[in-house]
């Protein structure tokens, strides 16, 4: 058997599924490009995990640890000319024009 004298007839290439010519016994594909092909597929990586944050994103509410006041988008307050802390993401009232985090209206995330 190791020497050949037996031949397994309707064999197939292991990569496409065709049928592999008579002249190798041991051959397990019909070409080099479905050799090539079936190693690919077995070092392949995983897909990356698709992104779960949003592409746009709110700008940041600010808080001046000085006057106690809030920006929209400025890290530095102008009057005291001190970083602010970040409240989160948030924008303008529409109401009353305010700066607003995001986390004041709907309160503390669980």
């Amino acid at each position: 058997m190791r020497d050949g004298s037996v031949t397994d007839r309707g064999r197939c290439c292991g990569a496409c599924g065709g049928p592999l010519p008579d002249t190798d016994p041991r051959r397990r594909y019909c070409s080099g490009a479905c050799r090539t092909a079936a190693h690919r597929a077995r070092r392949a990586r995983p897909a990356p995990p698709a992104r779960l944050t949003p592409t746009a994103t709110a700008p940041a509410v600010y808080e001046c640890p000085g006057c106690e006041g809030r920006l929209v988008g400025a890290r530095r307050c102008p009057e005291c000319n001190l970083f602010c802390r970040s409240l989160g993401p948030g924008g303008e009232c529409p109401c009353c024009g305010e700066p607003l985090a995001i986390s004041e209206l709907f309160g503390p995330s669980a």
